[in-house]
């Protein structure tokens, strides 16, 4: 069970605000926000060589704590400034050729998509759509049937940025190791909220933010690259940290993760980073998952009951992201009149996730997305301000 008055008593904004806003940048719990502190502090006392000299054993420590969240290796393990980063350091890693096929999935993120059309402009790849079930999860049938030799990347989005769905993302990690196929997942809105294991899932690479409901710090990431795959890929681009000046015309890669890393980062953030993994692994990643979905599905059947409400989640079981629209009202009308009461949510543009919004012709989506520290009576507070907006 997870003791919710100690993590809202480390969560001192929860006093004030209903805040449902976790996958936009969740509430940093106090002891992430002290490290963030601590470092800085330290920094203008004795300098920022000298401070990260004196926490390198604590630094060094955050690889094997989100080795641990995800069930993989120190040496796997890249630390990032964000997730967009992450993610392209090791897509821009893969070498694609005329004739290449991107798969991907309908409500894929605008990001990477426009990555894809970069890399289909310059190669002359192509990339092709696997269409979703009738949940509005990715068909993993329909996956198997695109498999061909030309085959080169599967990338998708395990859950997306517009709603609760969350993609079927072990189902398709069996069909890429089946195929031998580089599969990149990108956990930004799933790690966090759920347990992951890049082990059961079968993903090659996967990125993912601090800042969201990992509750670290922004300007936060990391990758993940499997072993086996990582020899394979030389990053789009590198510094003396990632591959050392061994002679005057050579370099050497470094043999693990570290490779898609620069030299210099932001060490305070980083530590910030360390902690908030830490405090999630302390809490339990299951029973994270499960009061998260708890919380959702008490939020989606109080929308239910709202005239003029519609919920656009997709999904057999989704996530802790829930999206809707209110007949008369603009996604922004909404969130500021939320605000105006002290509940925090925010809104999906169809624009990132431009596939599935043209698809389900999507105008902008209100989208809450509660977390373990937040009460049953906030998700009531905000069904009740929305039932009273309707009613108006």
């Amino acid at each position: 069970m997870i003791d919710i008055g100690r993590v809202r008593d480390d969560t001192p904004a929860t006093a004030r605000l209903a805040y449902l806003h976790n996958a936009g940048a969740a509430l940093m719990p106090a002891p992430v926000v002290a490290a963030l502190k601590g470092h800085i502090d330290l920094e203008s006392e004795i300098g920022g060589y000298a401070a990260a000299d004196q926490e390198s054993e604590r630094l060094d420590a955050v690889y094997g704590s989100v080795a641990r969240l995800l069930n993989a290796a120190p040496d796997e393990i890249a630390l990032m400034e964000n997730a967009t980063v992450a993610w392209q350091m090791a897509f821009y890693a893969l070498p694609f050729c005329e004739g290449d096929r991107i798969l991907t999935a309908e409500a894929e993120y605008a990001a990477n998509y426009v990555a894809f059309l970069q890399v289909a402009k310059r190669t002359g790849a192509t990339i092709d759509v696997v269409p979703s079930d009738a949940s509005g999860e990715l068909d993993a049938h329909a996956l198997e049937r695109m498999i061909d030799e030309r085959v080169k990347l599967i990338a998708v989005t395990w859950v997306p940025t517009n709603g609760g769905l969350v993609n079927p993302a072990a189902a398709i990690g069996k069909i890429a190791r089946a195929h031998g196929i580089p599969y990149l997942l990108d956990a930004c809105q799933a790690v966090g909220q759920m347990e992951v294991d890049v082990d059961a899932i079968g993903c090659d690479m996967l990125s993912a933010t601090g800042r969201k409901f990992l509750r670290g710090p922004r300007g936060t990431g990391f990758l993940y690259v499997r072993r086996a795959l990582l020899q394979q890929l030389e990053p789009p681009m590198i510094d003396h940290f990632a591959a050392p000046w061994v002679a005057r015309d050579a370099y050497r890669l470094r043999d693990d993760a570290r490779r898609f890393e620069t030299w210099e980062n932001n060490y305070a953030a980083r530590l910030g980073l360390g902690v908030a993994v830490d405090y999630a692994l302390d809490i339990g990643m299951g029973p994270v998952e499960q009061r998260c979905r708890l919380l959702a599905g008490r939020l989606r059947d109080g929308l239910a009951s709202i005239r003029g409400i519609t919920i656009r989640d997709l999904g057999r079981a989704p996530g802790a992201i829930v999206s809707f629209t209110m007949e008369g009202y603009e996604a922004d009308t909404i969130v500021r009149s939320a605000a105006a009461s002290g509940i925090t949510i925010g809104a999906s543009d169809p624009s990132s996730t431009r596939i599935d919004a043209e698809h389900r012709a999507l105008p902008p989506l209100v989208r809450a997305s509660p977390h373990y520290y937040n009460t049953e009576a906030e998700i009531d507070r905000l069904i009740g301000h929305l039932a009273a907006l309707a009613s108006r």
